[in-house]
């Protein structure tokens, strides 16, 4: 009799090349998504008030892009929960490049995308839709990238690689 029902499956054997491959590899595609966190926050403050919501007051144009900055991470848990289920079912890399991708076209919209007094109020619909899909990739990206870095981790430094 199995006295660990459900745990038949036996962890990965690693490797100190898989090790650090997963464990950089989670590293650089985090980094990257936070740097576009990052850098998608300072504009809020500084530019997207003026460019999507022009009609409103300097206060309000600045909190309304505060807003947007704020669904991105909203969206977070449902990338958490539709990516997870989605790398358990499909495998975690597989689920972490499609979560990059969309990151990627969420990042690259954003910064393609024409402002309110070129396209009017398509303009934050569509920033607050690009948001979304920024979110939801974040939201996948981060755990499955945290998964895969500490599974081919060596087993006194899984705390370690699933740090970043």
């Amino acid at each position: 009799m199995n006295p660990n029902p459900g745990r038949d499956a036996a962890p990965p054997e690693y490797s100190t090349r898989q090790a650090r491959k997963a464990g950089v590899t989670a590293f650089v595609g985090t980094t990257i998504e936070w740097f576009d966190f990052y850098i998608y926050g300072t504009a809020s403050a500084l530019v997207l008030g003026r460019l999507f919501f022009p009609d409103a007051s300097p206060a309000v144009g600045t909190l309304a892009a505060f807003a947007t900055f704020a669904i991105g991470f909203v969206a977070r848990p449902l990338g958490g929960i539709v990516f997870g289920h989605f790398g358990d079912k499909f495998g975690r890399k597989n689920a972490v490049i499609i979560t990059l991708i969309l990151m990627g076209i969420g990042t690259v919209g954003v910064g393609c995308l024409p402002t309110y007094s070129q396209i009017g109020i398509w303009a934050p619909i569509l920033l607050v839709a690009l948001r979304v899909v920024q979110g939801i990739a974040m939201g996948g990206e981060w755990g499955g990238a945290v998964l895969i870095a500490t599974e081919f981790a060596p087993p006194n430094k899984k705390v370690l690689y699933g740090a970043f």
